[in-house]
């Protein structure tokens, strides 16, 4: 019987076949893919021809569809739809992929041709995306180890296959952490909790077997959400003590896991001659050097830890009114920040919560996409998703003309990773033909007992609208190689189009869409800065020790100590502590961050400054500015440096101080 993995998609838009899939059919379609790669790979190695670009560099681009095909659909369902079988087998597909991609790497009759063609390319008559293509491809090869001695590369494809294993092995630990452990409350300790969260509580102990119930889980929904409303101080302890003690110690211990992975990431860069991890890292990125990078996060920092400072007197002003007697811990802040929305402000986080329906906000998502770029979304309910609550949407541009295809998948579920992301299951190219992209969004928002009815936080909110950038990426992308398309950017300018995204969600005629009375809307836009100084410490104090443990040799010796140390000698405020503990921390263990979760604050910098282009012109939809950004950023992919791509736009160079008035943190 012929494997489903292995034939092309035939689905309606090209769409997976999720319906046929069965686990036991990927590990023999892996082999046999990878199989059909490496035949296609040798052929490329041993052409007599003289190498060029197109015998080359283009048909590299040409191979390893079936493989590609594969091995997305496979870490599609092992981060958003797993399952013990689906786990089982993460390792050894790791291992495969990993071992496959060290051969091609080192591949000597491969890549002494990318040499050839590199070496001739001031000759060679190539457009700007060619050239492009051609100094990533001869760079990935070198900084894959291709050019090490024998011995050496075959230390770099041990390490890369060590490091492959343990990114597995961390990420699964910190999901069995995650869903090992759960709050069950009665009906008498929800004081302050907002409809919304008790209803999605209670569906949770419902299907736990736990009828009468609430049950409250680590889910960072969950979790921010009862810090910030429930009147229970215990109750609030209680929990964030088990979000940030997860994975520290016990049977879910990361630590060892973490030493590990740092050291041989230090192992590796030092084959390829680099000092350490981080400046292997950022070679290629914007920021280009580790000091650049830090640099931008200092200068934050100060003003970041002066506005938290104010911001913790503040609160523990309003404890001391009560007479309470406490001083102000972590598991207070938001609560007490909630508290001063309400008193000075006058916004109720849980009366925007009411107004904010899950589908709403996705439909504004949309809106905001079509009055900028033309775009519509169709619901296609003849398309399957890999799980009922993940719906499928045809996009299409102004005239009609085929984008692409949107599969979204926005409720919590024990078999998905937490956080939300945006994967591409097919991108946009036009090497043979004009290939339309298929992404998804995965978002772990806590389901009302009718799902239709689920209601998100402002921050949610957020959060749906910058996957929604990162997915607007990834289909208005117009590059003609694969390699170069869509989100496949530099790590600290692919937050940009999702960072740039989220300014929609509080406009003002955005909100009055959802039916947020004015008096609502102007205390949202009053109350953008505040809080600005925990947002920025607990950001920048993760993007500091990321760096840091990747710069430092003695670092993997005893992280948790190296840790501490660090976070002391920075000053990190203790109430507010550090939005990812390491134990947990996917982004750079598990994600593809490592030295670079950074980015999200470069990206915030670009974000700012475009920004501020459209509130110039007093019309965040102004039609001529959103043309631009989709032709000099969403569309031009990796074809060309991201700095010229934001420069197109802008006309200049990125404005630093637009971060600090983004924030609120000028005068801090």
């Amino acid at each position: 019987m012929t494997n489903p993995l292995l034939s092309p998609w035939a689905g309606p838009l090209g769409a997976p076949p999720f319906a046929s899939i069965r686990t036991e059919d990927f590990l023999p379609a892996f082999t046999a893919a990878i199989a059909l790669h490496r035949a296609e790979i040798a052929a490329i190695g041993n052409d007599p021809a003289p190498p060029d670009f197109e015998n080359v560099i283009a048909a590299i681009e040409r191979s390893g569809e079936t493989l590609a095909r594969v091995r997305r659909l496979f870490w599609t369902l092992s981060s958003a739809h797993s399952s013990e079988a689906i786990r089982a087998i993460e390792g050894d597909v790791a291992a495969l992929l990993s071992a496959h991609g060290t051969a091609i790497g080192h591949d000597p009759a491969l890549f002494a041709r990318i040499a050839a063609v590199h070496a001739g390319r001031e000759l060679a008559g190539l457009s700007a995306e060619q050239k492009r293509l051609l100094e990533h491809s001869y760079l990935g090869f070198v900084r894959g180890g291709a050019a090490l001695p024998p011995a050496e590369k075959a230390r770099f494809a041990e390490i890369d296959a060590r490091l492959s294993a343990l990114s597995v092995q961390f990420g699964q630990t910190v999901l069995a952490a995650t869903n090992a452990w759960v709050m069950a409350l009665g009906e008498e300790d929800l004081d302050g909790l907002p409809d919304a969260l008790r209803a999605a509580a209670a569906t949770r102990a419902e299907a736990a077997g736990d009828s009468g119930r609430y049950h409250f889980t680590l889910d960072r929904a969950d979790y921010e959400s009862f810090l910030a409303f429930s009147t229970r101080r215990d109750l609030r302890e209680r929990l964030w003590r088990a979000f940030v003690s997860r994975c520290d110690g016990g049977s879910h211990d990361t630590w060892p896991i973490i030493a590990e992975t740092l050291a041989l990431r230090e192992e590796r860069a030092k084959l390829l001659g680099y000092a350490d991890h981080a400046t292997y890292q950022l070679a290629e990125s914007m920021a280009k050097t580790p000091e650049a990078a830090e640099a931008l996060l200092l200068q934050l920092w100060e003003p970041g830890k002066a506005r938290a400072a104010a911001e913790a007197e503040e609160l523990q002003a309003l404890i001391d009114a009560d007479g309470d007697g406490f001083r102000l811990a972590p598991w207070d802040w938001r609560f007490y920040a909630e508290r001063v929305r309400r008193e000075r402000y006058a916004l109720d986080g849980a009366a925007v919560k009411h107004h904010l329906r899950l589908d709403a906000v996705r439909t504004a998502a949309f809106d905001a996409a079509s009055r900028l770029y033309g775009l519509t979304f169709r619901h296609r309910e003849d398309i399957a998703g890999y799980h009922p609550d993940v719906w499928a949407w045809e996009v299409t541009g102004a005239g009609g003309e085929p984008v692409g295809l949107l599969f979204t998948d926005y409720l919590a579920r024990p078999d998905k990773h937490g956080g939300a992301w945006m994967g591409s299951l097919r991108v946009q190219e036009r090497l043979d033909g004009d290939v339309r992209p298929i992404v998804y969004l995965v978002a772990n928002f806590s389901p009302a007992p009718d799902t239709a009815a689920t209601r998100l936080s402002l921050d949610e909110a957020r959060t749906l609208f910058h996957e929604f950038g990162h997915a607007l990426h990834g289909l208005l992308s117009d590059v003609t190689y694969p390699s170069l398309s869509g989100t496949a950017v530099s790590r600290d300018f692919v937050e940009f189009p999702s960072k740039f995204m989220e300014n929609w969600i509080v406009d003002r005629g955005v909100l009055a869409g959802f039916g947020v009375p004015a008096a609502l809307i102007d205390a949202i836009r009053h109350a953008e800065s505040y809080g600005q100084g925990f947002a920025t410490v607990e950001l920048v104090g993760c993007a500091l020790i990321d760096l840091a443990l990747h710069r430092r040799a003695d670092a993997g010796r005893d992280v948790k100590a190296f840790a501490e140390a660090e976070l002391a000698r920075l000053g990190m405020p203790e109430a507010v502590g550090l939005r990812h503990r390491l134990p947990y921390f996917t982004h750079i263990f598990d994600g593809g961050y490592a030295s670079g979760y950074y980015s999200y604050l470069w990206s915030e910098v670009l974000d700012a400054d475009a920004f501020e282009a459209f509130t110039a012109r007093g019309d965040i939809f102004d039609p001529e500015l959103a043309r631009r950004f989709r032709e000099e950023v969403l569309a031009q992919g990796d074809k060309r440096e991201p700095m010229e791509s934001f420069i197109a736009f802008r006309g200049r160079t990125p404005d630093g101080a637009a971060l600090m008035r983004a924030r609120g943190l000028v005068d801090a």
